[in-house]
């Protein structure tokens, strides 16, 4: 089978792979139909991956259909699906409460293992959903969307509330449509006009504050200096998860969508005059997955507008180093694996 490899940082060649023709028991063989390019994607082929061996087949935002299943499966060949991309172990602390999201061995296809950037893959039958209702290239949205459902789920916040979301890259954009699908009145942040210009524009988003040194000043005038009742940080980027602080509301919710290798440091007397709950969110779960499978299903969210650039497995080699320096207009882009 055509595999891209990225057998070392800054490089990327397709390959002739031999697919697993013995399928373990429980698993599934899967044609890949689609699969979306991440930033974790870049950030593997820069180099700057900091739990990652080489040479890796990158891919982890995946649709598919059904080839065989292994013994044990019941799922039938044919079958479109998504594909959720974190193995877990099923047997450690986090597993046995139902969170597999942020199982303590948790392997991430395409990070920890091979992904999907290749035209079959193998995975266990539970981490296969339906994609009914769903284009295979919608379908191949659904994992990165998910992330930004998680969010706003975690963070548990009534309908009415007035939200924040810092940060509007595609997975601050997806966390802004789900806040918004949750009832909350939405504002983003970021610092590029283009990116908050995109969101008014195509997803429909009324506001948008450019985070420059008057920025803080114009957050707190949005609600006329409450804060917010929810704030979602999604930049990856410390010195913002610091500064999000400051924009919660007496009673309110920080919700950290990104993860830095930094530490955050915040004043404790500030945290705790506002009674502020302070959340970690990662990943995503079944529950999440599906929410967005729906969600898509019935129009909610704009998929036409967010898949912004699209390439094949031989364009990928020279499509993804390019868009990896390149970010004017890029939101989504997605790899067409299935011939047409």
């Amino acid at each position: 089978m055509k595999a891209v490899l990225c057998p070392q940082p800054g490089r990327l060649e397709v390959v002739d792979r031999t697919p697993i023709e013995t399928v373990p028991d429980g698993w599934v063989r899967l044609a890949v139909s689609h699969v979306g390019i991440c930033g974790t994607d870049y950030h593997i082929f820069a180099g700057k991956h900091p739990f990652l061996e080489y040479p890796r087949v990158m891919g982890h935002e995946i649709s598919a259909t059904v080839i065989s299943g292994g013994r044990g499966t019941t799922i039938a060949p044919g079958a479109p699906v998504v594909v959720n991309p974190y193995l877990s172990c099923g047997a450690c602390i986090a597993c046995r409460k139902g969170k597999p999201n942020c199982c303590t061995a948790i392997k991430v296809l395409g990070v920890h293992t091979d992904g999907a950037f290749c035209e079959e893959i193998v995975v266990p039958e539970g981490n296969l959903y339906p994609a009914e209702g769903l284009s295979p290239e919608a379908a191949a949205t659904v994992e990165f969307l998910a992330i930004g459902a998680h969010a706003v789920r975690r963070a548990s916040t009534d309908a009415g509330s007035r939200a924040l979301v810092i940060g509007a890259g595609p997975i601050g954009l997806g966390t802004a449509i789900f806040s918004r699908i949750a009832g909350h009145d939405v504002v983003l942040a970021d610092t590029s006009t283009e990116r908050l210009d995109f969101a008014v524009r195509k997803l429909g988003f009324a506001k948008g504050i450019v985070v420059d040194v008057d920025a803080a000043a114009r957050i707190a005038a949005a609600t006329d200096g409450d804060g917010f009742d929810v704030v979602f940080d999604a930049t990856g980027y410390g010195g913002s998860m610091q500064a999000a602080f400051a924009h919660v509301a007496h009673g309110g919710t920080l919700v950290f969508v990104s993860v830095v290798k930094d530490e955050i440091r915040f004043s404790d007397p500030e945290f705790h005059k506002r009674e502020m709950t302070l959340i970690g969110s990662r990943n995503a779960t079944r529950q999440d997955f599906d929410h967005v499978v729906a969600s898509i299903a019935s129009g909610l969210v704009p998929i036409d507008a967010l898949i912004t650039h699209r390439t094949t497995l031989d364009g990928a080699v020279a499509d993804l180093p390019r868009w990896a320096e390149e970010k004017t207009g890029l939101v989504k882009a997605v790899i067409q694996v299935a011939a047409t």
